[in-house]
């Protein structure tokens, strides 16, 4: 067998096997991204997918919304689309406010929420008092958020 018969099965081989893993690559999907969620988490609501309440508008300060009592612990320039898009969950503080504005938007939007918005906007600055009661807060209102549809 001659070289350019050698040659000839090896290109034939690399374009079986290119045909093969390109026609493998189109019949499965690639990765996606998504968000996890559904209708109520703060990640939901930091997508935009879906328009805002009027009452709160996404540029809102967060002092402006919750009150004065969380001057404490937030910058004063802090919005609520902010507030969604938080990544520092392990912040008790900012885990909470995370959760909260989420609270706060189901309150308003979803009907049969379980928390109105003054309930939220006081147990929010209740919850500020100490790491651990704003963590349990946090937790209480990412069940409600999670279970909300």
């Amino acid at each position: 067998m001659g070289m350019p018969f050698l040659l000839s099965r090896l290109v034939l081989i690399i374009f079986v096997a290119h045909l093969a893993a390109s026609k493998a690559a189109a019949t499965r999907p690639g990765f996606i991204y998504t968000r996890a969620g559904g209708r109520c988490t703060p990640q939901f609501w930091s997508s935009r997918r879906e328009s805002w309440p009027r009452m709160v508008p996404q540029r809102a300060a967060v002092s402006k919304v919750f009150g004065p009592g969380v001057f404490e612990r937030y910058r004063s320039d802090v919005t609520l689309l902010e507030s969604t898009t938080r990544n520092d969950d392990e912040n008790a503080f900012a885990g909470l406010l995370k959760q909260a504005s989420a609270a706060l938007l189901n309150s308003y939007a979803r009907k049969g929420f379980p928390y109105s918005a003054w309930e939220v906007k006081t147990l929010l600055i209740q919850a500020l008092v100490s790491k651990e009661a704003a963590a349990t807060q946090a937790k209480q209102f990412s069940a409600a958020n999670e279970a909300c549809d």
